[in-house]
């Protein structure tokens, strides 16, 4: 199997799992602001923007698109601000299909 084959085979079972896990109404940037801030939460136990901005899977998004996908994914509920968390750290809220 080729490299490209490798790699189609693996791009179609990710596209499976975010549609399992109802990501699939997300923009690619959404999605992976979304799987950062899980990644850092399982590591740190909390999200924070710093965290986030340098996270591999958004570094290379530009400030303003970053901002505004945040922003969406808290409207969806994605993300939250709880009480006492303080500014610019969030929670992941787990999606369950």
């Amino acid at each position: 199997m080729s490299e490209i084959s490798k790699l189609t085979e693996l791009r179609k079972l990710m596209l499976g799992m975010e549609r399992s896990l109802g990501l699939q109404d997300l923009s690619p940037v959404e999605r992976d602001i979304y799987c950062a801030a899980d990644d850092l939460a399982r590591q740190a136990g909390r999200v924070q923007t710093t965290g986030l901005l340098e996270h591999a899977l958004v570094a290379n998004i530009s400030r303003p698109t970053f901002f505004r996908a945040l922003k969406s994914l808290v409207n969806k509920g994605y993300l939250s601000t709880g009480q006492g968390v303080g500014r610019g750290r969030y929670i992941v809220n787990r999606r369950n299909p």
